[in-house]
């Protein structure tokens, strides 16, 4: 389970250090790809293949279907860790995500995200209010406290 948020940089190859207690989970080969909101999703291999399985079920016919898979797919990348215990992200990810220098890695329980420093402080920057009304939504899918 990856946990816990870091802060690192890319350097200017746009290789970015992975903390030590995500690359024992991620293993020899992991994957990048788009993610939702405005970061990257790193996956295990394990749980990348899940994810994909699920996607290999949505019906063709469904334009909607067809556009989640490419969004997810097409700017997938698989990685491994270097020596330093770094990665590189790809031009097009780095883009997408908007990442240049300062980089936030979060763990979000079978994945990590990569955030930007700045879309990261605005999109955790949420009041109380808000996670209270959010907290009562979860509970229509089953999650209580």
């Amino acid at each position: 389970m990856f946990i816990g948020e870091y802060n690192h940089t890319i350097d200017s190859k746009g290789r970015l250090i992975v903390p030590s207690k995500f690359r024992e989970a991620l293993g020899d080969e992991f994957v990048v790809t788009k993610g939702l909101d405005g970061c990257l999703f790193v996956y295990p291999m394990e749980e990348w293949t899940a994810f994909t399985d699920k996607l290999k079920e949505l019906p063709l016919t469904k334009k909607d279907a067809r556009q989640f898979s490419r969004f997810f797919l097409a700017g997938a990348a698989s990685c491994e860790v270097d020596k330093q215990g770094r990665i590189l992200i790809p031009a097009v990810l780095r883009e997408f995500a908007g990442l240049e220098k300062d980089a936030v890695l979060v763990g979000v329980s079978s994945r990590i995200e990569i955030w930007s420093r700045s879309n990261w402080e605005k999109i955790s920057d949420v009041d109380i209010e808000d996670m209270d009304n959010i907290a009562e939504h979860m509970e229509d899918i089953g999650i209580t406290f």
